[in-house]
């Protein structure tokens, strides 16, 4: 009599496929279930009951949705508030206004613009206007000479009528100095911020709006290992400052998010 064969049972290596797909339509669920619950548009909560409910039954789906007023409370981030809603706002008007002023400066010292002696631009925190110091001292010198007067005057012209801050920021070559009146590049940039203050206010623009600060060399705009370079360092800048709201805790969100020339 011939023995029979004893036949293996072959193991299903594949089942595990069955509870993995298990998971992962149960943490896709929990994922849709939590965005919801983070979202506080009732237009994005009736598209997804809808769906839920062709899926799983209408009852299913309203019970999963639904959000309590403490949840709401926790999960507050789609939801713009009315402080939020001015704050913006604020930031559109101030950015038109920015723009407006940075038009008119580029309107009244256009000559000077062309002749490369001021440059106009929009930065994140306002408007700079930069003004070439051979225009407006002698070298080594902190008294403003004759022809500083045209810039100057034109620009107190446009701003003496705004509120907004400005600040007078004066900027040096690399090549030091040491004398009597300057002993050094930060003594000399900040006399020459402090006499463009003075000549602003002689036309016009309130003393609590101004402010001065020297930089010496430190921020230089070319390298300063030709004369041309040097020339383009040794500048005047006058900041107008925008006015962007802030809220309790928060550092002060940029006004531009790009320059603009």
């Amino acid at each position: 009599m011939a023995r029979k064969r004893h036949e293996e049972e072959h193991e299903n290596h594949e089942r595990w496929l069955v509870s993995y797909a298990d998971f992962i339509t149960l943490l896709f669920a929990f994922f849709v279930v939590m965005y919801a619950i983070s979202s506080v548009n009732e237009g994005k909560y009736r598209v997804l009951s809808d769906s839920l409910g062709s899926a799983f039954g209408t009852g299913a789906a309203a019970s999963m949705v639904q959000v309590s007023p403490e949840r709401q409370q926790a999960f507050p981030l789609r939801r713009h508030s009315a402080q939020d809603r001015q704050r913006l706002e604020s930031l559109r008007r101030e950015r038109e206004a920015m723009t407006r002023i940075a038009l008119q400066m580029r309107q009244s010292l256009a000559p000077l613009i062309k002749r490369g002696i001021v440059r106009v631009t929009q930065t994140s925190h306002g408007v700079k206007v930069e003004i070439n110091a051979s225009i407006l001292f002698a070298p080594g010198d902190a008294s403003l000479t004759a022809e500083s007067g045209e810039v100057l005057t034109a620009i107190a012209q446009v701003l003496k009528e705004d509120k907004h801050a400005l600040q007078v920021i004066g900027h040096t070559d690399n090549l030091p100095i040491s004398n009597a009146v300057f002993p050094s590049n930060w003594e000399l940039s900040s006399a020459r911020a402090g006499s463009v203050v003075r000549l602003l206010t002689d036309n016009g623009i309130a003393q609590a709006r101004l402010s001065a600060v020297g930089h010496a060399d430190n921020f230089p705009v070319a390298a300063n290992e030709s004369a041309e370079g040097r020339t383009r360092n040794r500048r005047v800048e006058i900041m107008i400052l925008a006015e962007l709201p802030e809220k309790e805790n928060e550092a002060p969100t940029p006004l531009f998010g790009a320059r603009q020339e």
